[in-house]
Formats: C-alpha cells, sequence, structure tokens
C-alpha cells in the first residue's frame, strides 16, 4: 500500500488547529467541513494512527496529533519556500471585512497598497456592521476586521483615528432654541450613534434619535431628506447632496483598529496594520494641506 500524506491534507490539519476547530478551519482555506474532516481522515488512514478525537461537543489532537502538527508545520514550510524559490507563490485568499465608513473612504486605497504587501495573495473584502464583523472573525469566516474603535480584541492594533463631521442637507434648519436636535443614527450597537449622542449631551445640546438605519446608504439618504444631522467619518469628503456643519459640537476623532483572526500568520495582521497606519498618515496630511 502506497502511503502518502499529500499537501493538501496537511494544510487542512495545520488550519484545525491554528482555527481552533474544523468548521472554523473550512472557512478559511474556503472548503466544507466535510472536506476538512475527509482530509484528516486520509492522513489517519496513511499513518495508521488516531490524530483526532472528540472531546465533548468538541475535539482535540491526540498525541500523535501533536507530533503530527510539529512536522505538519515543517513540510508546509518547505513546501512553500520552495514554490517561492521557483517564483511560484503558494495562492491564498485573505479575506478582509470592514465597517462601512471605513470602507467608503479606505478600501479603494487599501486594496491597491495591500495588493503591493500581499502581492501572492487574493484579496477579497466584506463590509458589514461592526457587530457582525466580529462574529465572522470569531467564526473564521474571515481574516482580518477593520473596525470602528480602540483594539479590544486578542491580538487587535490600533491603526490611527478617524475625524468625524457633522452633516445635514443644504436645507436643513437647527430646531428652535430648547428643542431637541433631531438625529440621523445608526441602529443600536453603534459607536458612531454613541459618539454623536454623548458629544450633544457633554455640551448641553438636547437631541433624539428621529431616524435609525442599518447602513451608510440608508444614513445618509435620512440626512440628505432633512430628518436630521448625522455624525459620519469622511475623510474630509463631503458626501453628495450633504454639507458639513461647523455650528455643532466638535466630536472627538474615532479610532481605528484591525483585529486578526484566531491563527492569522502574524504578517498578514503587522502588512495590514502598516498599510492602514501609512494611508491615514498620508490622508491626515492631504487635508492639512488642502486647509493651509
Amino acid at each position: 500500500m502506497t502511503r502518502n500524506l499529500g499537501i493538501i491534507p496537511l494544510r487542512s490539519f495545520v488550519a484545525v488547529a491554528d482555527c481552533g476547530g474544523f468548521q472554523r478551519a473550512a472557512t478559511s482555506l474556503h472548503l466544507t467541513q466535510g472536506a476538512v474532516s475527509q482530509h484528516v481522515r486520509r492522513l489517519e488512514e496513511a499513518l495508521g494512527r488516531t490524530l483526532v478525537e472528540r472531546q465533548g461537543r468538541g475535539s482535540r489532537f491526540t498525541a500523535d496529533g501533536e507530533a503530527l502538527l510539529g512536522h505538519a508545520r515543517r513540510i508546509l514550510g518547505l513546501h512553500d519556500e520552495t514554490l517561492r524559490e521557483f517564483g511560484v507563490e503558494p495562492g491564498r485568499t485573505l479575506v478582509i471585512g470592514s465597517t462601512e465608513h471605513a470602507a467608503a473612504q479606505l478600501l479603494p486605497e487599501l486594496a491597491a497598497s495591500l495588493s503591493d504587501t500581499f502581492a501572492h495573495c487574493r484579496v477579497r473584502f466584506r463590509i458589514d456592521r461592526g457587530a457582525q464583523l466580529r462574529a465572522r472573525l470569531a467564526d473564521g469566516r474571515i481574516d482580518l476586521a477593520l473596525l470602528l474603535g480602540p483594539a479590544e480584541e486578542p491580538d487587535a492594533r490600533t491603526v490611527g483615528e478617524l475625524e468625524l463631521t457633522w452633516y445635514s442637507a443644504p436645507h436643513w434648519r437647527p430646531p428652535r432654541r430648547g428643542e431637541p436636535v433631531p438625529l440621523v443614527a445608526f441602529d443600536a450597537p453603534c459607536a458612531l450613534r454613541t459618539r454623536a449622542l454623548e458629544t450633544l449631551a457633554e455640551h448641553g445640546v438636547p437631541a433624539e434619535v428621529g431616524c435609525e438605519a442599518a447602513h451608510l446608504a440608508g444614513v445618509q439618504a435620512a440626512v440628505r431628506a432633512g430628518l436630521g444631522i448625522g455624525l459620519m467619518a469622511t475623510l474630509g469628503k463631503s458626501p453628495e447632496g450633504l454639507v458639513a456643519r461647523d455650528d455643532l459640537p466638535f466630536a472627538k476623532p474615532l479610532a481605528l483598529s484591525v483585529a486578526p483572526r484566531r491563527g492569522l500568520p502574524a504578517d498578514f495582521a503587522s502588512g495590514a496594520a502598516t498599510s492602514l497606519t501609512r494611508l491615514l498618515a498620508a490622508t491626515s496630511l492631504t487635508r492639512l494641506q488642502g486647509a493651509a
């Protein structure tokens, strides 16, 4: 009987260890859970050993599985190094999730920057709300997430700040003194919604959420229709049909952070963080020069 471990089964095996389970490994490799399980069974049949066993609702590596894991990492490392030596990069897809505010202004430049940083990868994007991105990150369905707010997730890094600007429709006028300012906001929970309400409250400006929307397009449409004011991160580029308001309290910038999924190689997270830090710094410099 010919026994062959195979690069693809070994890659699935390592992904199970790095991602913390079969389903997360399958998601990160863009395979079905059944395919990953089959790859592990092939390794077990080739070696005649049990490598992974059930533990409650999950699974754990046996002693033989832990031993193979070290060998598998070295085999895959040498395999990929050999390909690079001959000018061939191992195929890989990097899935990046982003909140809409970060995506609207940063993704075109970020996509170009990441194409240079990770020339051997195909880069895909997922645009979603922060809560959904965090869930996808935990499940291994995305590799990196661009999130509004300081770094809170394990291994996350704060890469800069997004300046915030109040916007309204050109014809919108503030309510009479003492009446609450109508606010257009994202559905809770939302860092921008919280910052808007806290900013107005700190300055003694009564406000009430008059319109809520799940997505940025809905917020902008409601503001454009004159339903209220909206706080947005636009990097100085006013959305079509809206005007910036300088007669409302200054809102402190929001941090932007990058969080990697469990098991993502450190160079991917650091490369994305470096690209974003550089991009935000260049954007801020451009704004300062434009204002000079």
